[in-house]
């Protein structure tokens, strides 16, 4: 009679022994280990493996080990994920993305290239600086800006250009009007208010019957010169004027105007340096006119236009009219 654990025809296998079961069950549960971890599988299966009668567990057996880590598959693809953007620069999303991410420091990054300048776009134009308005020169003197007294600028004297005819009756006198180079003086209006004052109806048109007329020529019967000290010292030679006082010679028909005493005016005018400048051209012009010096007549009387009022009034009110 057949055996029950045998098949009739097929060699009869060997039994096996709970011992090599054992084994073989155990090599069977390490294989699926291993194929499991090497798989990326996140959990791992656990069999009873039995241990044959008498034999003895290994040393290690006696310790408790800690427990193994469970692996958290949302951890680890998220880390996977942050490893291939860190070697592409790409950006990770969905879940468990880490949004932008910056690259390696080894990483070589090309910045962008700068935009190329719009040729059309329109080119902002500064706004115009404004001229400064040039200074107005004083009606009476022609005084330009800051005044400031030079004691020598070295003698080039400059003709005031222009022509008027004498205004009034009587012996026409031509007036020619220069200026010192270098003087903060505008011609034009230092020769208006020379004629205006020799014509003025208190002026020498009464006593000498004379008008006067304004020219450029070289032959005027008469020069009126605004010039620094240095210079009215040097033209009115040999009179000593100290480089303080002005003179008239009437050989020479010039009337030489000191430009000091021009701006400061003289110390018995005292504020009146408007009328002073006044005297001045009518008593140098006097001298040219063939006038000499004057007294003052008595204190307090009007002075004089003759007398030398720029040193003092001598006790007279100072006057700069010939006809007050």
């Amino acid at each position: 009679m057949p055996d029950r654990h045998t098949t009739p025809n097929r060699p009869a296998r060997p039994r096996e022994t709970r011992s090599s079961r054992g084994l073989r069950h155990g090599a069977a549960v390490a294989a699926c280990l291993v194929v499991g971890f090497g798989g990326g599988a996140a959990t791992a299966e656990v069999w009873d493996v039995p241990v044959p009668p008498g034999a003895e567990l290994p040393a290690a057996a006696d310790r408790t080990d800690p427990p193994a880590p469970v692996r958290d598959d949302t951890d680890a693809a998220s880390r996977s994920q942050a490893e291939r953007a860190a070697t592409t620069g790409s950006t990770a999303t969905g879940p468990g993305a880490l949004g932008l991410l910056a690259p390696r420091p080894d990483a070589v990054v090309t910045p962008a290239p700068a935009p190329e300048p719009d040729a059309t776009a329109a080119v902002p134009v500064p706004a115009p600086v404004p001229t400064p308005e040039p200074p107005v020169a004083e009606p009476g003197s022609g005084l330009v800006g800051e005044v400031v007294v030079e004691p020598d600028l070295g003698g080039t004297l400059v003709v005031v250009p222009g022509e008027a005819p004498a205004p009034g009756g009587g012996t026409v006198r031509s007036v020619r009007v220069e200026v010192e180079a270098g003087l903060p003086v505008d011609g034009e209006v230092l020769a208006t208010a020379v004629l205006a004052t020799l014509n003025d109806p208190r002026g020498w048109s009464g006593p000498d019957g004379v008008t006067f007329s304004r020219t450029a020529a070289d032959d005027a019967s008469i020069r009126v010169v605004l010039a620094s000290p240095a210079t009215t010292d040097r033209l009115c030679a040999p009179l000593a004027t100290e480089g303080k006082y002005s003179c008239g010679n009437s050989v020479s028909g010039v009337a030489v105007l000191n430009f000091e005493r021009w701006v400061v005016g003289a110390p018995d005018f005292g504020d009146d340096v408007a009328t002073y400048r006044q005297y001045l051209v009518n008593h140098e012009v006097g001298h040219v006119l063939g006038h000499g010096h004057e007294d003052c007549p008595a204190p307090g009387a009007v002075a004089p236009v003759m007398v030398q009022q720029s040193i003092s009034a001598q006790g007279c009110v100072p006057n700069g009219w010939p006809v007050p």
